[in-house]
């Protein structure tokens, strides 16, 4: 599971078996983000924008307590907009996924180690940051 900020860098990652459902690695998620979050302000909350799988009163509740402003997207959305002749919208954390997938050892999971598998991503992760950062300020890339 991958949580990640409005440009699509990665914020926290967490590696669970293909058979565990997605809200009930949701607190954990939320909790092993790396990066400190800003002081939330009255008027200008943070949002978190989360797909179907996250519908619910306890995702909810979840989300409110640590201060997020939850935005699920409904199940079939995307069909409507697509029989309305809109564009479908895609979502941020779709994006990074499919940056994650460029990474050919990643793709298909052949490590039989959990925490292998954590230290490929983990490292994924830090070159997608790392392609994120502005060309000014970026030494190797010029």
């Amino acid at each position: 599971m991958l949580l990640v900020d409005a440009r699509g860098v990665p914020l926290s990652i967490i590696v669970t078996a293909a058979n565990h459902h997605d809200i009930t690695q949701l607190v954990p998620l939320l909790d092993a983000v790396v990066v400190p979050r800003p002081e939330v302000a009255p008027r200008a909350r943070q949002h978190l924008c989360a797909d179907a799988g996250f519908r619910g009163a306890s995702a909810r509740q979840d989300m409110l307590k640590r201060q997020y402003t939850p935005h699920v997207r409904p199940r079939g959305e995307e069909r409507t907009q697509r029989a309305q002749g809109k564009r479908a919208r895609r979502w941020v954390v779709e994006v990074a996924h499919s940056w994650f997938t460029r990474f050919r050892k990643l793709l298909v999971r052949y490590e039989k180690m959990h925490r292998s598998y954590l230290a490929l991503t983990m490292l994924a992760a830090a070159i997608i940051s790392f392609r994120r950062v502005p060309a000014k300020i970026n030494i190797i890339y010029g």
